[in-house]
């Protein structure tokens, strides 16, 4: 873990930094960085380069194919698009049957225009839109084209659904959960979310920390 590019597997709680200054205590080297950051409450393959000559590669590990377990869950929405943000109730008439939720959820498949969510890193005039947000400053994000190459319904129990997603780079799966429980009329936001795969690091692969 001295130098070099490498995945660990970052655990529900700590932030990608968190995991990039735990890894720079254990090397000792002071130009660590992350390739595709992980919110606090995800888990999963996080890509770290440790020195200079490596950090320098990082940026193509972000353009890979990444793959996601995601849970989606109905009936409410959530001002971070997650778990912790602020949760409104939604009245629901009726809830979706199986056939209605693929016939929506396979609309998000291939090219789309998302939105980011308002708390994200998304730079708006130089500042990051999750800082305007904490300071209830209204965000405005433009619709971005990004790829979802495959998804795949794992399983759907009202109010949860489970999905596998691969995808290109820039892809937020909290803004797909919110898009799909908005084209369902029943709101939605990501409950649950483990990152299997960045290019050729999956799972199996990571470093695993200790006391994270």
């Amino acid at each position: 873990m001295k130098k070099g590019i490498f995945a660990v597997y970052k655990p529900k709680g700590p932030t990608s930094y968190d995991i990039v200054e735990k890894i720079k205590r254990i090397t000792g080297e002071k130009k660590v960085g992350h390739a595709g950051t992980l919110d606090p409450l995800a888990e999963g393959v996080l890509v770290i380069a440790v020195c200079r000559e490596f950090t320098k590669k990082i940026s193509s590990e972000v353009k890979k194919e990444k793959e996601y377990l995601a849970k989606i869950k109905f009936g409410m929405n959530s001002s971070t698009d997650d778990e912790e943000g602020e949760k409104e109730v939604v009245d629901v008439k009726e809830k979706p049957s199986l056939d209605l939720i693929r016939k929506v959820v396979y609309k998000f498949k291939g090219n789309i225009l998302q939105v980011p969510p308002k708390f994200s890193a998304v730079k708006v005039k130089g500042q990051k839109a999750y800082q305007l947000a904490r300071k209830g400053k209204e965000v405005e994000l433009k619709a971005r084209n990004v790829e979802v190459r495959e998804i795949e319904i794992l399983d759907y129990k009202w109010p949860y659904l489970k999905l596998r997603f691969v995808t290109g780079s820039g892809v937020y799966i909290r803004a797909l959960a919110r898009d799909i429980g908005r084209e369902l009329g029943t709101g939605g936001y990501l409950y649950d979310l483990e990152r299997t795969r960045v290019g050729d690091f999956t799972k199996e692969k990571c470093v695993e920390l200790l006391n994270c």
